[in-house]
């Protein structure tokens, strides 16, 4: 071999060695048995509409690529024109998602306070799959009924139905007063 030829050899031999940024890493293998749509909460990271992705850092420290296409929905974005406008750095999302293919897709976008989602905490007294509607206590003493978004029904998990009827199932509401009704995107069991 000619050192013409060798040259490029070792520059791609070189090139396959170097670490790949976490954007470009691989995302994780689906999960078997799971299907339809996930939500999960996280900060935003990074938004590289080039490639049309986003990275956001989960509550355990993770990095996650998601993927987004023109249909992406976007609560508490700033410009109904450029939705992803004002997801900087730093700010708390819950990111809607599925997998397909080993790839996760962003399918909305759900920011958490300033213009995004307010958040309340109570004990889920209540749960009509039905009429997606969810109840919580609030206090000691008061009640709120929450209507749910399709997405926020079809993520809640089955076991929280089996919990309700003791009364012990504490939640983190993510919700959004529109036109007069408290309508929850997410919700979470707390520790």
């Amino acid at each position: 071999m000619s050192l013409l030829q060798v040259r490029p050899l070792v520059l791609l031999t070189g090139s396959l060695l170097v670490p790949l940024p976490s954007f470009a890493q691989g995302t994780p293998p689906a999960v078997h048995g799971v299907t339809g749509t996930m939500a999960t909460e996280g900060t935003m990271k990074t938004v590289y509409r080039g490639l049309n992705t986003i990275v956001v850092t989960t509550i355990d420290g993770v990095e996650h690529v998601y993927h987004f296409t023109k249909d992406l929905i976007v609560h508490g974005g700033k410009s109904p024109a450029d939705p992803l406008a004002g997801l900087e750095q730093g700010r708390t999302v819950v990111i809607h998602y599925s997998t397909e293919g080993g790839q996760q897709t962003a399918r909305e976008i759900d920011e958490v306070g300033n213009e995004g989602l307010l958040e309340t905490e109570g004990t889920i007294t209540k749960i009509d799959r039905g009429k997606k509607q969810i109840t919580v206590r609030i206090g000691s003493e008061r009640t709120e009924t929450f209507q749910l978004t399709d997405r926020a029904a079809a993520e809640t998990p089955r076991d929280v139905d089996s919990q309700t009827s003791a009364g012990t199932t504490k939640v983190v509401i993510y919700y959004k007063d529109e036109n007069g009704t408290k309508i929850v995107h997410y919700f979470k069991k707390m520790p």
